[in-house]
């Protein structure tokens, strides 16, 4: 009889890993480009009257 073992934990596991990586990602690069965005949305907010 040949045994095979569930993975289903572990690959939601792994899911999980990779979701919280790229949420990182996301958050550190919007911290440091936050400021540039704001300035490019600002003017060009006021370029229009």
């Amino acid at each position: 009889m040949v045994y095979v073992q569930a993975e289903d934990g572990q690959a939601l596991t792994e899911y999980a890993l990779i979701i919280m990586l790229i949420a990182i990602v996301v958050i550190v690069a919007l911290t440091f480009l936050g400021p540039l965005i704001e300035n490019l949305y600002t003017e060009i907010g006021e370029a229009f009257p």
